[in-house]
């Protein structure tokens, strides 16, 4: 008997996919049967990281110019060991630069990026569509979040900044999945409901196949039973 109960649990009916917009945000934080993540979540991650990398050419490798040309200007005086120590030392001073400005550009683009991916596949995924209006609205959440500290005024233009970033941004992004032949909701609302429907086919199969045992059983028990009876009359 506790077999029995504790394999119940076991033929419950799979739950339906997610039918509201906080069951959905829900999910998107929680690992899969494969221990996996959804894919907008690793998305998110992903695009971080790009966006680190790219904030970190854009701000260094100008920076390592601009620092290499204005050190062999000021070293014309200086002496030398040779070329290459002179080269050295200018690459040093280049790469001092790089580092120091790649990293003040690097953290604030991932963090611009990550929070405006955050807010619209947030957005998206509540409403469970993508439209122009959730990455114009996370446009200018992150826009508006970055410039607070500078009063109304940067935070009015940040609003502006991010909506205008936010628009073009999501445009692309939409023609880009378009492109692709479904939206990453529809992909997604396929892949549920797929799940979902190999889940439910799995489950009354196992139905099936236990009802029949328990038939069986049944009828193994009622055998001996029926055959007791008719000794029974017989004498």
């Amino acid at each position: 008997m506790a077999e029995g109960v504790g394999a119940q649990p076991q033929f419950g009916r799979p739950a339906p996919p997610p039918q509201t917009g906080w069951e959905r945000l829900s999910e998107l934080w929680r690992r899969d049967e494969r221990q996996r993540y959804p894919e907008e979540t690793v998305n998110i991650v992903k695009s971080a990281f790009t966006g680190g990398v790219v904030g970190w050419m854009y701000g260094g490798l100008p920076a390592f110019y601009h620092a290499r040309k204005a050190f062999i200007e000021r070293s014309h005086g200086e002496l030398f060991q040779n070329r290459a120590d002179a080269v050295q030392s200018a690459h040093r001073a280049g790469l001092r630069s790089f580092i120091r400005y790649g990293w003040r550009w690097s953290w604030r683009v991932a963090t611009f990026v990550t929070i405006f991916n955050m807010a619209s596949t947030g957005l998206s995924v509540y409403r469970n569509k993508s439209t122009i209006s959730n990455y114009a609205s996370a446009g200018a959440f992150t826009g508006a979040l970055f410039r607070i500290h500078l009063g109304l005024q940067g935070l009015a233009g940040g609003l502006m900044f991010g909506t205008a970033f936010g628009i073009p941004a999501g445009a692309l992004l939409m023609i880009m999945q378009k492109v692709a032949g479904e939206t990453l909701q529809e992909k997604r609302n396929r892949e549920r409901r797929e799940l979902y429907e190999q889940k439910l086919a799995e489950w009354q199969s196992r139905l099936s196949v236990t009802e029949v045992l328990g038939e069986m059983e049944s009828n193994a028990q009622g055998g001996p039973e029926t055959e007791r009876a008719r000794e029974s009359r017989t004498y």
